[in-house]
């Protein structure tokens, strides 16, 4: 495993392959195969700032198929202890448009096929009830003025976009923006003791949202790579007015309690109790 190391982490999502100037690279081999791609560090703001790509250098790990608990451990073996998650969302009410960049304080998760935790035995269950991290949600929304807090993300299996029927479903249960790659990805990074929030940008508008064919690839593609620049410049900020991770309730859950897998760099709670 290599020395270097890294206190923040940005997980680019659709569209956001890089981040990151004349960074180092970074192989990681973990318990769960290989992540998504080696992992670039560099220095921004004054911190140690990782960067991993979700779905691959070149977009080739579909939201399914993306080794969720590969990254994540990555990460974490690196020292990363907050992670900030842009991602493109569809909106699913009037209440966000194309273009906003929302910061979610809740999800749904209606995937299916994904390995959704590092547990495979033993009583851990891991406190979930408010999934994002409220302190780092506090500095990307206090980093730019056109940033909003707060709304339901649901996060569907994917690759498909949904169904107009579905897409009014979901808008009917008071959910504002929708997604394929938050889940497990958010219950995970809890579970490796991070602080973790999602930063969605809205490329569209989903299909029972209005009328017409409803979403496509290539909107959402544009949509995002027409925001790079306010994003890199709104991820830079943030950084900047991260606090401090030591005393969060995202790391402080587990400090009672005897994991039955391996958080790098954690001591179990029988020998800090010693």
């Amino acid at each position: 495993m290599s020395e270097t190391r890294a206190d923040v982490a940005v997980i680019g999502g659709t569209g956001f392959y890089s981040f990151l100037e004349d960074p180092e690279t970074v192989r990681v081999e973990t318990p769960y195969g290989d992540p998504s791609a080696p992992v670039s560090i560099g220095t921004v703001a004054g911190r140690r700032v990782a960067f991993l790509p979700r779905h691959g250098t070149s977009h080739e790990y579909a939201p399914h198929t993306i080794p969720y608990r590969a990254n994540q451990w990555a990460l974490r073996s690196l020292g990363v202890r907050q992670v900030l998650a842009p991602c493109a969302v569809g909106g699913l009410r009037a209440d966000v448009a194309p273009g906003d960049v929302v910061v979610p304080d809740q999800m749904v998760d209606r995937t299916y096929r994904r390995v959704p935790s590092y547990v495979e035995g033993g009583a851990v269950h891991l406190p979930f009830g408010d999934p994002y991290c409220d302190r780092l949600a506090g500095a990307v929304t206090g980093a730019a003025d056109d940033v909003r807090h707060g709304g339901t993300m649901v996060i569907v299996e994917g690759p498909r976009f949904s169904t107009r029927a579905e897409s009014r479903h979901y808008a009917e249960q008071g959910w504002s923006l929708i997604n394929m790659t938050g889940h497990p990805e958010a219950a995970l990074a809890r579970e490796m003791l991070q602080c973790y929030t999602p930063i969605a940008l809205v490329t569209d508008m989903d299909a029972g949202a209005e009328s017409g064919e409803g979403v496509g690839q290539a909107e959402v593609f544009a949509r995002f790579k027409a925001n790079l620049e306010r994003l890199t410049g709104l991820l830079a900020a943030a950084i900047e007015a991260l606090p401090d991770p030591d005393g969060c309730s995202c790391s402080g859950w587990a400090d009672d309690l005897e994991l039955t897998y391996t958080v790098p760099g954690r001591e179990s709670a029988s020998e800090s109790a010693s």
